[in-house]
């Protein structure tokens, strides 16, 4: 199909003064047999920010398509049987159901189910269910510096980040203002391994053989040093720290939360239907 001059000048009119809005809404810009594609819905998908000119060749491609679409659109229907046609109106019938029903849920979800969890119904829910929350990854917790090689007094650094006391610890923090790349205090939370490791070049092949061997990684390349104590590790298999595990652990309780809180709705809504006789069975009286 080759879109005539006429319709080329309209959309050129169209896309020269978009901001005028001076065509109507419901202008038709095609028609198959009783099907039409108006200005208002090619603006509505309309990508934006594109120049004139990209929104002409947008716009005459896409109309393109949907001509091509109504096209086969009427070939399918001409010769499908009506076994099929059959199946497919009840399949988009029980998605039309099904996704009013899950809006509507959402919705009563929103209104209705508060989030906020106290402290008490996490850790209860933590300590019921703690085999829910193994490890699949290593977790350290510790100190990590990158500092570049000429950087002054390296070597007083090398030595205070061997100690969690809290005099080298203030040393450190006064340091990297001025010269560390990077500086991270992890002492009092877990973070994963892998994360850290993944910015120092060293390879390590068995992370559990080395987090229960070593205490410390010093290395260097011909830009930086790199400098990590691990104080504490958990390996992959034990069971997560509560504090490493809340995220997940609100997740899960809020997801019970809505589970039971459908559940109560729905028998809610049918003994209420029941009770008020909206709902009957009249095989019972049979």
């Amino acid at each position: 199909m080759k879109i005539g001059c006429t319709f080329i000048l309209f959309l050129l009119m169209f896309f020269g003064c978009r901001q005028k809005q001076s065509i109507g809404q419901q202008d038709v810009l095609v028609k198959v047999d009783d099907r039409t594609l108006s200005l208002a819905e090619l603006k509505a998908v309309l990508p934006a920010r594109l120049s004139p000119a990209d929104s002409l060749i947008w716009a005459e491609s896409y109309i393109k398509q949907w001509v091509k679409n109504s096209l086969v659109y009427d070939v399918a229907m001409q010769n499908l049987s009506n076994e099929d046609k059959a199946e497919i109106n009840q399949l988009v019938d029980a998605y039309r159901h099904s996704l009013i029903r899950y809006r509507y849920q959402e919705q009563l979800i929103e209104e209705r189910l508060s989030a906020n969890l106290s402290e008490e119904e996490k850790r209860a829910f933590y300590d019921n269910n703690r085999n829910e929350f193994v490890l699949d990854h290593n977790l350290i917790k510790g100190l990590f510096l990158k500092i570049p090689v000429d950087a002054p007094n390296l070597s007083d650094v090398k030595k205070w980040y061997r100690s969690s006391a809290e005099s080298e610890i203030e040393k450190i923090e006064k340091y990297s203002v001025q010269n560390a790349a990077v500086y991270e205090y992890f002492y009092d939370k877990w973070i994963s391994f892998d994360e850290v490791i993944a910015t120092i070049p060293v390879k390590i092949t068995k992370e559990e053989d080395f987090l229960r061997t070593h205490s410390f990684i010093e290395t260097a390349d011909s830009s930086f040093c790199y400098l990590l104590n691990i104080k504490e590790y958990l390996l992959k298999g034990d069971i997560a720290p509560f504090d490493y595990a809340n995220t997940q652990v609100v997740d899960m309780l809020v997801n019970q939360q809505k589970i039971q809180f459908l559940k109560n709705f729905e028998e809610e809504l049918y003994n209420d239907a029941i009770r008020s006789g909206k709902v009957t069975f009249p095989t019972e009286q049979l």
